[in-house]
């Protein structure tokens, strides 16, 4: 895989933190890397993406948001 996956995520958000943990292991396991954007840091942002998150966007594309499936995202990386 290349490139680097973005978590669009907020403070306070559960789910967030579980998508955190989630791209914690596959950096261990798999060597992905991916960087967080809280979207209050952009007007923007929080239009797109206020109801959705978390949000994994890898080369444009949102690969999942809400309930981030371990597996289902493995899956989609490596292909």
């Amino acid at each position: 895989m290349q490139g680097e996956l973005l978590l669009y995520s907020r403070v306070k958000c559960p789910l967030c933190d579980k998508a955190k943990d989630i791209l914690d292991e596959l950096v261990k396991e798999i060597g992905i890397s991916y960087k967080e954007i809280d979207i209050y840091s952009d007007d923007d942002l929080i239009e797109r993406f206020g109801l959705m998150i978390p949000v994994l966007e890898w080369q444009g594309e949102i690969l999942q948001y809400g309930n981030i499936d371990k597996y289902g995202l493995l899956n989609r990386l490596q292909k």
